[in-house]
């Protein structure tokens, strides 16, 4: 296909996608976006990352023109914006289109990971080691950012290891060039020139030369792979040397993690949350991240915690939702402020729960006392496509058969399993994709 693109590259005309795809906070390695889309965060081919928002702009269709018209025009608008003629052209000095970007930009997965899989791989017992180490050898370094932006050290160091192994996997691609490719031929034009603007910037501040900046196809960046315009609103120089390096610096991308999570509303020294049991016959219209409820009053609704183990201290009060990552038949967690603050820098419940209990095994817990229902493996992009038609069908409201198990989706299928008396967790599943086809 992508060969095919290339006699037809100045008459073709983009076909805006169905759904946006925001850029990956990662570098070229599996993580949040290998992982099952997990109520009430966004499904798999939808990924956040830190400073990232859909706008209108998901479904421009992209002008007939060449590359070097586009260049052309977007020149004039880098410099009203402020970017020097120089900074521009030493910047896009033999920049091409990068055909690997455009695919993995039009990339729709047919299949997912089940989220027992993806955290089996998160929170392996080698990146475990490794975080526990570089803890100890960072110690002095992660106490004086501790002290600075009140965000604890598990959470960063875990960041750390989810987004770039430590800093061993940032990605290997020209952020210009990826952001240029995206600005002319992605699906999100507008997001993409906003970054390459911000990219510019970052560029003429003297942080970082052209060649050396590099990150994913999606245009993150660094060590905890920030998108330019985050790192131009959060990047910091923590280690004193003028510039604010978060590729080779690893106190200024610990540090600059820190500021992010902290206007993200960390509270210092409280839980992320922590696991729990519900009870039968529990109505599971309540496990739903928007409606938050104190600690104390889910206890009171019979939700508890597993044997052996203690509520945090102080945290009866504190606003909690409850989590089904695969439904009522697997494991719930009750969600705290930390943990939102975790979904702003990647907005999937997977990656922030790896992120929570990654942390929590630097410290030797965070292992999962429920069990996982197995043989219940996620359906497949088709398969929610045709999940969402048959809703739809059956007079519950699921929205475009688009394939995303969004909000209006959930609804519709707390709907349908109420409708067969069923627990009404909003889950999808094979079982009720193949009732409906039934019906």
């Amino acid at each position: 296909m992508l060969l095919s693109l290339l006699p037809r590259w100045k008459s073709r005309q983009l076909i805006a996608a169905s759904s946006f795809i925001l850029l990956v906070a990662c570098a070229e390695k599996p993580t949040a976006a290998d992982a099952l889309p997990l109520a009430p965060a966004q499904p798999a081919p939808v990924v956040n990352v830190p400073g990232a928002t859909p706008d209108a702009s998901a479904t421009e269709i992209q002008p007939l023109q060449t590359f070097a018209q586009w260049q052309a025009g977007f020149r004039q608008q880098a410099l009203q914006a402020g970017i020097s003629p120089n900074t521009f052209d030493r910047a896009f000095l033999g920049v091409t289109p990068d055909m690997d970007v455009i695919k993995a930009d039009r990339s729709q997965p047919e299949f997912t990971r089940p989220v027992w899989e993806y955290l089996e791989g998160a929170l392996s017992p080698l990146r475990v080691r490794n975080g526990k180490k570089l803890m100890e050898q960072n110690a002095e370094l992660l106490t004086r950012i501790e002290q600075r932006y009140g965000v604890d050290r598990q959470v960063l160091v875990s960041v750390w290891g989810m987004e770039s192994n430590f800093g061993q996997f940032q990605g290997s691609k020209s952020v210009i060039r990826s952001l240029a490719t995206l600005a002319y031929e992605g699906r999100r034009p507008q997001f993409a020139q906003d970054q390459l603007i911000a990219a510019l910037q970052i560029l003429q501040n003297g942080d970082i030369q052209p060649e050396a900046m590099r990150g994913s196809w999606a245009g993150a960046m660094g060590q905890t792979q920030f998108i330019p315009t985050t790192y131009n609103t959060h990047a910091v120089d923590f280690d004193g040397d003028g510039r604010r390096d978060i590729w080779n610096s690893t106190p200024d991308a610990l540090a600059s993690t820190a500021h992010y999570l902290q206007s993200s509303g960390w509270k210092r020294g409280q839980p992320w949350g922590f696991e729990v049991q519900v009870p039968a016959g529990f109505d599971f219209w309540l496990a739903d991240g928007s409606l938050r409820k104190p600690v104390s009053e889910w206890l009171q609704l019979g939700v508890k915690l597993p044997a052996g183990t203690q509520l945090p201290a102080n945290s009866n009060q504190l606003s909690a939702a409850l989590l089904l990552p695969a439904g009522a038949r697997g494991p719930a967690f009750l969600v705290l402020d930390n943990f939102r603050a975790i979904l702003k820098y990647n907005n999937s419940s997977s990656y922030a729960l790896a992120v929570s209990l990654l942390g929590d095994r630097f410290s030797g817990w965070g292992f999962i006392a429920g069990s996982w229902p197995k043989e219940d493996l996620p359906l497949s992009r088709s398969e929610r496509m045709e999940l969402q038609h048959l809703l739809n069908a059956s007079g519950h409201d699921a929205g475009n058969a688009d394939g995303i198990i969004g909000a209006n989706t959930r609804k519709a299928i707390r709907n349908a399993q109420q409708g067969l008396g069923w627990p009404a967790d909003g889950y999808p599943t094979h079982k009720l994709l193949e009732s409906l086809r039934q019906q």
